[in-house]
């Protein structure tokens, strides 16, 4: 009996794991293709690469381990989004809104943040090598263990 039960979890694990990583929500994607807005929306681990996603509403969208390599998000609104893991590599963020948001361990090597609003963002762990980082404002942004363009890595401060 009991080498079933271990059988059957042993088999049916992975199908957990598979479902968790495809987490984004179907219609949440349509609906920022269709409209280039939307906010609040889950699109975790959602493909966005390659897209033309120029002036798109964001505000506070999960878009935690999500591809959005070689897009264009120039002027778009991500304030209080969720990009945690995100892929952001070779992206153009110009102009980009990212006030507040969580850029925790995303990758943005290569990147053109020109003019990009970082304020109060959570930039603890995020590769930024190569970022073009002209004229940002990052004021109250967090860079803990933050690879810089330059490729020097900001300090992890030790309290006791």
């Amino acid at each position: 009996m009991k080498i079933s039960i271990l059988a059957t979890v042993t088999l049916l694990a992975p199908l957990c794991f598979m479902a968790s990583a495809q987490a984004y929500n179907p219609q949440d994607l349509a609906q920022l293709k269709r409209t280039n807005a939307c906010p609040r929306c889950d699109l975790s681990n959602a493909p966005l690469n390659n897209l033309n996603l120029s002036r798109a509403n964001l505000r506070n969208a999960n878009l935690q381990g999500a591809n959005l390599s070689r897009s264009i998000l120039a002027g778009a609104d991500l304030s209080d989004a969720n990009l945690e893991t995100a892929n952001i590599s070779s992206a153009n963020l110009f102009e980009t809104l990212l006030i507040g948001a969580n850029l925790k361990s995303a990758v943005l090597v290569n990147s053109n943040l020109t003019g990009a609003g970082l304020m109060a963002a959570n930039l603890e762990g995020a590769n930024l090598r190569g970022a073009i980082m002209d004229l940002v404002n990052s004021r109250g942004a967090r860079y803990r263990a933050t690879i810089m363009p330059n490729g020097t890595v900001t300090p992890t401060p030790t309290w006791r």
